[in-house]
């Protein structure tokens, strides 16, 4: 891991950031705010950049809503070349597709 920042913004309610740089020199950043409501966590926004060692983008999930006609909105996903709706996927699930990103 190359960045951890956790900001606690009221007692049920935070900011997390991460950055986790890879051997191959890929980046991962994830970035979500999040809010406890009734007992269960709720992501409230996200952004999951991932990019390679010369900071050419790989894929970013994201919840910005700036693609009204996909399915799914605000949630997409970002490629080189296009933008596809998709869930918010879990955390592992992103850690590992941005791991399989960079192994050779």
């Amino acid at each position: 891991m190359e960045n951890y920042l956790e900001e606690l913004l009221s007692p049920t309610r935070a900011t997390l950031r991460i950055r986790i740089r890879f051997p191959s020199g890929g980046l991962l950043e994830i970035n979500e705010a999040v809010v406890v409501e009734c007992g269960r966590l709720q992501h409230l926004d996200y952004r999951y950049h991932c990019q390679g060692p010369e900071a050419q983008l790989v894929f970013c999930y994201d919840s910005t809503p700036h693609f009204p006609d996909l399915p799914g909105f605000p949630h997409h996903k970002h490629l080189p070349f296009t933008t596809l709706p998709a869930r918010r996927p879990p955390l592992e699930e992103l850690i590992a597709e941005a791991a399989s990103s960079f192994t050779d």
